[in-house]
């Protein structure tokens, strides 16, 4: 196994490990609310006669659909960076072209 290999299956490792134990840690105790939803309970709590000071122009009419949209909204973004990285990673590997030649030179004896 060469060094670049064992750095690959540590990282793969790491992550797997950075997934892995706030699950088991907390199974069961956690109901995974969103970052949006924790606030608005935190605001609603502090001052309860709170109004907002806008609102949404769209809301999905229901959260299959607002899951769904935010699924569509993620496998974008991998995409639009997937090829963002391939492209810059294209670039570093291929070689340059060599200059072009104009017509008008004779050919060397």
């Amino acid at each position: 196994m060469t060094r670049r290999h064992l750095v690959t299956a540590l990282l793969v490792l790491g992550i797997v490990v950075l997934f892995v134990v706030p699950l088991v840690l907390h199974a069961g105790s956690s109901d995974f609310a969103g970052t949006d939803s924790q606030a608005t309970e935190l605001i609603e709590e502090s001052d309860p006669g709170y109004t907002p000071w806008f609102s949404s122009v769209f809301s999905p009419g229901s959260s299959e659909v607002e899951s769904g949209l935010f699924a569509l909204q993620a496998a974008l973004g991998g995409g639009v960076l997937g090829y963002a990285l391939g492209r810059l990673r294209s670039r570093r590997t291929t070689p340059a072209a060599p200059p072009a030649q104009s017509g008008t030179e004779a050919p060397r004896p």
